[in-house]
């Protein structure tokens, strides 16, 4: 994996899930305003920062991650660590270190953390702190390339034999990284062992032409499924199964699903989730796929777990919300919804699912003459959607209810009124 891919990996965990098992790694979802595209809040920010972070689109990641640490210098571990990891990438080191050990300062020396500054260490030529840092951060590495970088630190440093040692750690945690042979055969020739430099080199010029025939594999695949001939494209994506790298798992059940091949989608990420239990990534996608097929329970199973540790991936949270919205659980399908709101104010869908999920709770109240209860959320249904009348319908109704007749005949002239101008627009 390269330290490209091992950020995207980061971002589809979600960069705060580093911290997951920390206090204040979760965001709660009580009280959650029905309607915060009024408000500028953190978390709004917190999502575009991890969608533009997904994208590669790092200026924005940073100006977003700021933007959430000025409206609350407290999210250190739900902003401050990404906008690191963008500025990282955006090529800033006096900046991102600074961010880093701000967060080392109150979090410790979390693998994560260490990482970067290996990184960063690497590349300031500073080995003997590259191999502090990265040495620290492999007692639970936070991405398959550490031992690499530890590796290849050691070799820098001119340690021959831990260079060795770690380099082929490397190669069991990552065997398809072709930068492991490849870097091992400079370790060999510097040892005189030529003929096994040679066959790194050979090694490291396989792996290089496999995944570029898996690239051409996948190609085919899509369009054999594309021109609907099944049998032939289930032939050439099957080559792609390894029942031990969840990559590979993910990318093939990620094809199928894309071109509607659901039942081919599920082995493949079922197996993907089992190797990778705590990556949101894996869990989303399988959960997707069950969410297709209609299979909401299993669904569920998937997220559940999932939505706490990474409160601030909207696709999990809007999935999540969804998935609750379909087996007819109002009241969680509206916190999960109401914080995907939060995240992305702009997702049509999602605030489509939130006005639904509302309502249904509303309703829910009015049925156990919860009125008060009732009334605040057919409330926040309104406000959601002004052009629908079912919400003042429903206030209509608790204002009778309750004795308050002329309350209730307004809001019944309110409902007439959106009803006549829904018929006319149609």
């Amino acid at each position: 994996m390269t330290a490209p891919q091992a950020l995207r990996q980061l971002v589809l965990m979600g960069a705060m899930t580093v911290f997951a098992v920390l206090p204040g790694g979760a965001a709660s979802q009580e009280n959650v305003p029905a309607n915060p595209a009024s408000r500028d809040l953190p978390e709004t920010h917190l999502g575009k920062g991890y969608e533009a972070l997904k994208q590669e689109r790092y200026d924005v990641a940073e100006e977003e991650f700021r933007a959430a640490l000025a409206l609350d210098p407290k999210l250190t571990l739900r902003a401050r660590f990404p906008l690191a990891v963008s500025l990282f990438e955006l090529h800033k080191p006096d900046e991102a270190r600074r961010e880093l050990e701000t967060v080392r300062r109150e979090t410790g020396d979390h693998p994560n953390i260490l990482y970067y500054l290996g990184r960063m260490d690497i590349d300031d030529r500073n080995f003997e702190g590259a191999i502090r840092n990265l040495n620290n951060a492999a007692a639970k590495p936070p991405f398959p390339d550490t031992a690499y970088y530890l590796g290849f630190a050691y070799f820098k440093h001119g340690d021959l034999k831990l260079a060795e040692k770690w380099l082929k750690d490397a190669a069991r945690a990552n065997p398809q990284d072709s930068r492991v042979p490849y870097q091992l055969a400079f370790v060999y020739r510097k040892e005189g062992r030529e003929e096994e430099a040679k066959k790194a080199l050979a090694l490291s010029d396989e792996l290089r032409h496999n995944k570029d025939n898996d690239s051409r594999l996948k190609m085919d695949c899509g369009q054999k499924l594309d021109q609907g001939l099944r049998d032939e494209a289930h032939a050439l994506c099957d080559q792609l199964y390894d029942d031990n790298n969840a990559e590979k798992l993910t990318a093939l059940g990620t094809i199928y699903g894309q071109h509607g091949d659901l039942e081919a989608a599920l082995k493949p990420l079922q197996r993907a989730a089992q190797l990778s239990p705590q990556a949101p990534q894996m869990q989303y996608n399988l959960a997707l796929v069950y969410f297709q097929m209609n299979q909401f329970e299993r669904a569920k199973g998937a997220l559940v777990s999932a939505v706490p540790r990474w409160p601030d991936l909207f696709p999990l949270n809007a999935l999540y919300g969804a998935t609750l919205l379909k087996l007819g659980e109002a009241m969680p399908a509206r916190d999960a919804l109401a914080h995907a709101h939060q995240l992305n104010p702009q997702d049509v869908p999602t605030s489509d699912m939130l006005y639904l999920a509302t309502l249904g709770v509303a309703r829910e109240h009015l049925k156990a003459h919860r009125y008060g209860d009732s009334l605040r959320y057919f409330t926040e249904a309104a406000n959601l959607k002004p052009q629908e009348p079912a919400p003042h319908h429903g206030m209509a109704e608790i204002y009778e209810a309750t004795g308050r007749t002329a309350e209730g005949q307004v809001e019944e002239q309110k409902a007439k009124a959106l009803s006549k101008a829904a018929g006319l627009q149609q």
